[in-house]
């Protein structure tokens, strides 16, 4: 078990070319911990840096109280799974897995029963003696994965390892991964991704890295229900949330507000007497739409309807006065309304209020 923590870490190229900044972040022994962020937001670099392939420019690094920031990464106790599966084609899947271990000079007995422990814990017992150019997709990055457990590591660092997969092979791969972790309580994982469903499904807590540094922390409810941000509310969930235009004409514990479109909305977010006439972004998400026959948030004419079978999309004219890309999420089957008017609302606590960016629910 391997506690970790980040202490005002941040990466520089040259210099001058700022990357992350001002990271700091505690991960506790047995956690699996996700990085998200968009495209560029060093979500890999941060990764690189736990693992000693990149310099640490600013701050601390500490693996289980040790200072690590230039520990080889050989003596870090980590084990990292990459993108690309990185097999030795000419090599079998045994001598794949036990190829570290060769190098450490183990003993061919240790060798086999860490070899054979990995595989059986991965599926992989009848494939030992396949090559990679044998297996499919999903094998091979189980025998990615076989060759760090056999390190038996403090900690272990997956970078982006479903992204090369078909979506199929996505979701069998994600729910192994999840059951490994489920037979490894004691080890700490880091996972980097793209992927909303991966850091969902996977993580006991996401970190939101945006803007050189972290954006949010907490599990993946927490972000999903109580974003502390405009940025954060967006990214977590798909399709994203909407946020509308509107003025803080109530406060309170229910806070009503009125719409720029006309609409009228009202939330649980506390707010103050001094923020009336406050003007703000009123976000709600897809899913938490449903057909309003009075009052409504929002009512505009459907432009597209997207159907899914357990959900329908409605896609809405931006003329009507919504924001470009309005979209409600409604479940089951909805025929006939592309080119009719339709009226929303939600309930209270699922309408979140933003002012300058940020969630009022964190003042």
């Amino acid at each position: 078990m391997a506690d970790l923590k980040l202490s005002d870490v941040g990466k520089t190229y040259g210099g001058a070319v700022e990357v992350l900044k001002h990271i700091d972040l505690d991960i506790k022994a047995g956690e699996l911990i996700v990085f998200v962020g968009p495209s560029g937001c060093g979500k890999s670099t941060l990764l690189r840096m736990i693992a000693g392939l990149e310099k640490i420019s600013a701050g601390t690094l500490e693996i289980d109280g040790q200072r690590v920031n230039d520990v080889p990464p050989a003596q870090r106790g980590i084990a990292m799974v990459f993108q690309s599966y990185a097999l030795y084609p000419h090599m079998t899947v045994r001598d794949n897995m036990a190829f570290a271990l060769q190098i450490a000079k183990k003993s061919k007995e240790e060798i086999e029963e860490s070899v054979q422990r990995a595989a059986k814990m991965l599926q992989l017992t009848d494939y030992l003696d396949r090559l990679p150019k044998a297996l499919s997709g999903g094998q091979r990055q189980r025998v990615a994965i076989g060759r760090a457990i056999v390190r038996d590591p403090k900690v272990y660092l997956f970078d982006e390892p479903l992204s090369n997969l078909d979506a199929a092979l996505r979701v069998a791969t994600r729910i192994e991964i999840a059951q490994l972790k489920e037979k490894m309580p004691d080890r700490t994982m880091i996972y980097v991704t793209h992927d909303q469903v991966e850091a969902m499904t996977l993580a006991d807590r996401i970190v939101v890295l945006a803007n050189k540094g972290i954006a949010q922390v907490g599990s993946p409810l927490e972000l999903y229900e109580t974003p502390n941000s405009e940025f954060v509310a967006q990214f977590i969930g798909s399709p994203a949330m909407n946020l509308m235009p509107g003025e803080i004409t109530g406060t309170g514990e229910r806070t009503t507000v009125k719409l720029e479109q006309g609409g009228t909305a009202v939330s649980e977010v506390p707010t103050r007497e001094t923020d009336r006439g406050l003007k703000v972004n009123v976000g709600i998400r897809p899913e938490d739409f449903v057909m309003a026959e009075g009052e409504a948030a929002y009512s505009g004419t459907v432009a597209l309807t997207e159907a899914l079978g357990e959900v329908t999309l409605l896609h809405f004219e931006p003329e009507t006065g919504a924001p470009e890309g309005l979209v409600a999420k409604l479940p089951g089957i909805h025929r006939g309304l592309r080119g009719t008017e339709v009226r929303l609302g939600a309930e209270p606590s699922k309408v979140h209020l933003f002012a300058n960016g940020q969630s009022l629910r964190y003042r």
